[in-house]
């Protein structure tokens, strides 16, 4: 197998709700092979799938009850400190829930965390240690 990834898939209560948080707070733009049951968005180098929870626990072929903490985030890393700053004051601005203010963290880094509707939890970080370049890539 190789080393790679090629989609994340989140299980959403609510499709239309989590589509819009993406587009409207984070001013990313779906795929053209949309339709009304999923939504794609292209990141750098992977897909960010919607899709309802229901349907995704279906088909894996587990219930699809569950609450609380999950045990993974998603992270999306900038440049400098002060565009962790910027980012988290302009998606604050638009009623994102900021579940960590910005911060020195013990790692060297500096972060922060938000919560997306469906509680899936998003670092966003400056990590000195993995530097991005021009297209977004570690």
């Amino acid at each position: 197998m190789e080393q790679r990834l090629t989609i994340v898939g989140l299980g959403v209560a609510d499709l239309k709700v989590s589509t819009a948080f993406y587009e409207e707070n984070f001013g990313w733009k779906k795929m053209d092979t949309n339709n009304e049951g999923i939504s794609f968005f292209q990141l750098n180098g992977l897909l960010l799938s919607l899709y309802p929870r229901e349907k995704l626990a279906e088909d894996a072929g587990v219930a699809s009850e569950g609450s609380g903490f999950k045990a993974f985030s998603l992270a999306y890393n900038t440049r400098t400190k002060e565009e962790v700053d910027a980012l988290i004051e302009q998606l604050e601005s638009k009623g994102v829930t900021i579940v960590k203010k910005p911060e020195e963290v013990f790692w060297g880094g500096y972060s922060s965390y938000i919560s997306d509707p469906d509680g899936n939890l998003w670092e966003i970080a400056y990590n000195p240690y993995l530097p991005i370049d021009e297209k977004g890539n570690v």
